[in-house]
């Protein structure tokens, strides 16, 4: 945008909306009209009062101080001979409380510091004659206060359909006027998806009136109404109803989630689009009247995600899981990977991403979702090569193994899945800054020690109220190390590099791992660690030792963020497929099903974010909808059902399915660049039938036969 400024409020907006309007008139034919717009902030562009596109909260979430995303807008149809062109500004991502010291243990760099919200945009208009026009944002602009008086995305909106904008000043062009971060933009798009009613209208014991939409999701809420002037709506929201029957969001910490609407005369409708909540139920604190539920549309925004892959099976509970899976991703997969999309975090932390990016590419096609993220953590790196455990960065100076180490996993996983080689080529040199970092900083090399870790966060075998687990961090984070150096030397290979200082520096990793630890794991994660890395002399033992732990543990999970992803995997890559099968299926407390029989739509934070007595885990971090422990789909479709990629992208496949008697039946289906691939196996009369489909050369593994497969359906 060369003929464009960044503008700004001559006062200081804070958290209000102001709208930045130029009016312009068109006396020839045109043959195009293209607008590139962006923001320090989120925005919204209208014209002639008309949201111009279904995207919401632009430009998304970048390393601002690197890149900032130009979204482009083809607006020919919208041009009339006299038109009104509003852009609205709020604070969004980039100096909203979600970027601010306030909140947890953020520490702003410097340059963060001194963000202030603006808005750049530049219109071209091509003509029939050969000419052009460029209107382009500056201080010609008039500026007004809307109506949307306050918006954060943590915060909430607060709205008066009453007030009309006022244009009587003019813009100011920012005094940080540096256009060499903006950039086309990349990524998927943020879009509204679903459109959900309520399915009931509770009223409380404490007598609130609650909607419950049926699902925990993120979103927003739309309204249709016909109201008086001065009427008011207010709504609060939850993901969960407590123990009694009541409204409960005291876990959103200090996100106030405010959603206040004063209604104009008439028929009206009002959707905000410049934030966003995590949700089920809806509290109607004011209302007009009785409260009507058909008022009320629960709208879902989530990044653009094509769905590839599917799973159903026999056993109800377990389908339930599976969607629970999917509406977890969707509601976190909002331009980045976060946590959760309802307390005041909503970060994308590494940690998530990473330990889920197996089912991720299983349920939806997310190569250029990552791609958007993955050049934000190249961007946030530091000079040391420490990976931020947050990307975008929001400040806090840590790193951690299994969180950042997903530099390395995420891009590995990228290419087998797509066969997209240049994730590898964009990060290789990232994961060689990452693991020389870590090779330059601990006190015990080869051993990854005295470093801040996560452990294996929220494991159960810990005393209650722990979070990290009670494996042995030192072990944990030299796992990863030894596999972060591995990944580099495959990398390497792949790209034609010199990788024999990594190659040895993995050999004294995984000596060291051995001379430490091996024989003497004291916890599920440490074994499933030692086994997925391939890290102990004695794997067969190494299998025995943490079957007999589960069995001892009342085959229980007791793995937090880093073993759970992985303990199926190794039980059954070791023969004790009966044992996951087990674990998979329980429905009591700790299991997946536990979470489906306390009404869960969602996958939960915590194995015992409710307890079996009804309590619930301490306000300070318990989310309804945080998808890691979701990772399991990657075992359901690679295990399970037994679809794995027998050469990277899915140019060739490979069925090694792993029935069990405990299910009547289990389908599974991908749809990869080559064509749909589905794997379906069901007992008939106590035999196991099994049926293929692919679309190119494939191998299919039936207890331990192999058997070669053309293009097409097989059955067996």
């Amino acid at each position: 945008m060369l003929q464009a400024n960044w503008i700004r409020t001559p006062w200081d907006m804070g958290f209000s909306a102001p709208f930045f309007r130029k009016e312009f008139s068109v006396d020839k034919p045109i043959v195009s009209a293209t607008l590139r717009a962006s923001a320090r902030g989120v925005y919204e562009v209208f014209l002639d009062g008309k949201r111009i596109s279904n995207q919401v909260l632009m430009p998304g979430w970048t390393a601002f101080e690197k890149r900032i995303l130009v979204q482009e807008y083809d607006v020919t149809r919208l041009i009339n001979d006299q038109n009104t062109l509003d852009l609205r500004l709020a604070s969004g991502w980039y100096t909203g409380l979600i970027s601010s010291e306030t909140i947890a243990w953020r520490r702003l760099p410097e340059e963060a510091k001194k963000r202030s919200a603006a808005i750049i945009a530049e219109l071209t208009l091509c003509f029939t004659d050969g000419s052009r026009v460029v209107i382009g944002t500056d201080d010609s602009w008039l500026v007004a206060e809307s109506a949307l008086s306050y918006c954060d995305l943590y915060n909430g909106i607060v709205y008066d359909a009453t007030v009309t904008p006022t244009f009587s000043a003019h813009a100011v062009v920012s005094e940080q006027n540096d256009l060499s971060v903006l950039t086309p933009a990349v990524g998927e798009p943020i879009l509204t998806h679903e459109h959900l009613k309520p399915i009931a209208v509770i009223h409380t014991p404490k007598s609130e009136t609650v909607l419950d939409f049926g699902q925990n999701m993120t979103g927003t809420i739309a309204l249709s109404l016909t109201a008086h002037a001065g009427d008011k709506i207010a709504l609060s929201f939850a993901e969960v109803l407590d123990g009694k029957g009541n409204f409960y969001n005291a876990n959103y910490r200090t996100a106030k989630c405010l959603y206040e609407y004063t209604c104009c005369e008439g028929a009206q409708e009002f959707f905000p689009t410049l934030t966003f909540y995590g949700f089920r139920y809806v509290r109607v604190d004011t209302f007009p009247g009785e409260v009507d539920p058909d008022v009320f549309t629960a709208v879902v925004i989530h990044s653009r995600l094509r769905r590839t892959g599917n799973i159903e099976t026999s056993d109800p509970l377990l389908n339930q899981l599976f969607q629970n899976i999917l509406w977890g991703q969707r509601g976190n997969y909002l331009d980045i990977p976060t946590d959760c999309p309802q307390r005041d975090e909503r970060l994308g932390w590494t940690g998530d991403a990473e330990v889920f990016i197996g089912a991720a590419c299983y349920n939806f096609d997310v190569r250029e979702f990552f791609r958007k993220w993955l050049m934000d953590m190249r961007d946030s790196q530091r000079p040391s090569g420490a990976i931020p455990i947050v990307i975008p960065d929001v400040g806090g100076d840590y790193s951690a193994a299994a969180w950042s180490d997903a530099v390395t996993i995420i891009p590995w996983h990228l290419y087998q899945f797509y066969n997209d080689v240049s994730f590898l080529e964009m990060m290789f040199p990232a994961m060689k800054r990452w693991v020389d970092y870590v090779a330059n900083t601990t006190p015990s090399f080869p051993l990854w020690t005295d470093h801040f870790q996560y452990g294996d966060w929220l494991g159960l075998d810990a005393p209650y109220g722990e979070y990290r687990g009670a494996s042995r961090e030192d072990v944990v984070s030299t796992a990863f190390f030894a596999n972060s150096a591995h990944i580099v030397c495959l990398v390497g290979h792949l790209l034609g590099e010199d990788v024999s200082h990594y190659e040895q520096l993995h050999r004294e990793i995984v000596t060291g791992f051995k001379s430490a630890y091996d024989g003497d794991f004291r916890t599920q994660t440490e074994h499933v660690l030692a086994l997925r890395f391939a890290l102990t002399d004695d794997p067969v033992g190494t299998a025995a030792s943490l079957a007999a732990l589960v069995e001892k543990d009342g085959v229980q999970l007791k793995t937090g963020f880093v073993g759970t992803p992985n303990i199926l995997h190794v039980l059954t890559q070791f023969g004790y497929t009966d044992l996951a099968y087990q674990l998979l299926l329980r429905r009591e407390f700790p299991s997946w099903l536990y979470l489906v029989t306390q009404g869960a739509t969602t996958m939960w934070e915590h194995w015992d974010n409710i307890r079996p007595d009804g309590t619930m885990w301490s306000t300070d971090m318990n989310s309804f909808n945080h998808y890691a422990y979701g990772a399991v789909a990657d075992w359901m479709y690679g295990v399970a059902a037994g679809i794995q990629p027998a050469a990277p992208g899915f140019s060739a496949v490979r069925f090694c399915p792993h029935p069990t008697d405990r299910l009547d039946h289990f389908a599974a289906s991908l749809e990869t660049d080559r064509g749909t691939v589905s794997s379906h196996w069901w007992w008939e009369d106590g035999v196991v039938h099994y049926e293929f489909v692919t679309p190119c050369d494939a191998i299919a593994v039936i207890d331990g036969k192999q058997y070669s497969l053309k293009p097409g359906t097989h059955r067996f």
